[in-house]
């Protein structure tokens, strides 16, 4: 009898079991086919992301020959000879310069078109298809047009300003002006992007709340400060983290218009990190400035999301 019994305590313990796993297995049904959706994406991240970022913080720890495999470690004397190179500060002053000149700018001239745009005016959209229209133009193409509009002779910016007799200025060839010419090119190349997205962003204001300030007697610059910037600040914060991001990754217009010079006053990082990799074929080193380019932007991000989105309103 007692056989008996317990022969049915273990099936029903069996039978307890197989329920389980049922409902377990029933339960993460949802899991297993979001992960089946995910599959391509993360090969393809796993290929042209995660791996070359492994790739990177690898050879950023030994000297590499010319084929930019690794030859000998170092461990963190890449990362050292950098902290300690003149060439290295100088490229990361100058990139911290870029920064600040085309970030704010950009913004501010993106916000002020949109504004403009904003308004129920006939012809306004031939407006904004003109403010907008960079976004469809490639680096390669915009890098091009400025070239030629800094042209030290026959350029149209020093023609324009030798009509009020104003002396022509060597916007390529000057130190001072140079990084300068390649913040004007890349504000003009990233007025379009950040015009659609902050026009888009004040098209989706309640217009009730303009129309309860204007019945309160509220005046333009008022409903601005009040009404516009608080309600369109989650767009600014997006398109500010956006640009700050993509102004550290500048390449093709310095590549294109002065190659880092005059004397390296325009050797961004991104650039910095081209030459010592494809053209002194330094790979180490070059990796360990990528990497460090990673850490800045990151902390530098991160110091965003924690400052900038308290002032940030959602709702």
């Amino acid at each position: 009898m007692n056989l008996v019994e317990a022969e049915r305590v273990r099936m029903k313990l069996a039978e307890n079991q197989l329920i389980d796993h049922q409902s377990l297995w029933r339960k993460t049904a949802n899991i297993r086919i979001a992960m089946l959706y995910l599959l391509p994406s993360i090969l393809l991240f796993s290929i042209f992301l995660f791996y070359p970022m492994i790739k990177t913080v690898y050879l950023s720890f030994f000297l590499t020959d010319a084929k930019g495999a690794a030859a000998v470690f170092v461990g963190l004397e890449n990362y050292i000879y950098l902290l300690q190179s003149a060439k290295f500060q100088k490229s990361m002053l100058s990139t911290g310069l870029f920064v600040l000149y085309t970030v704010p700018t950009s913004v501010i001239i993106a916000l002020f078109l949109a504004l403009l745009s904003n308004e129920k005016l006939r012809g306004i959209g031939f407006f904004r298809t003109i403010f907008s229209s960079t976004m469809g133009m490639s680096v390669a193409a915009s890098a091009v047009i400025w070239l030629f509009l800094f042209h030290p002779t026959v350029g149209t910016i020093n023609s324009f300003l030798g009509m009020f007799g104003i002396p022509a200025i060597r916007w390529l060839l000057d130190p001072t002006w140079a990084l300068i010419s390649i913040a004007i090119t890349t504000i003009w190349m990233n007025i379009g992007f950040s015009f659609l997205i902050i026009l888009g962003g004040l098209q989706n204001i309640d217009q009730h709340l303009y129309e309860s300030a204007n019945i309160d007697g509220a005046g333009y610059f008022y409903q601005l400060r009040r009404i516009t910037v608080p309600m369109l600040s989650p767009t600014l914060f997006f398109i500010i983290t956006i640009t700050f991001i993509n102004s550290f990754q500048s390449f093709g217009q310095v590549d294109i218009l002065t190659r880092g010079g005059p004397a390296e006053s325009t050797n961004l990082i991104v650039y910095s990190i081209y030459q010592d990799a494809f053209i002194n074929y330094q790979f180490g080193t070059a990796s360990a400035q990528a990497i460090m380019l990673f850490i800045i932007v990151f902390v530098l991000t991160l110091l965003q999301f924690k400052f900038g989105e308290r002032k940030v309103h959602y709702q």
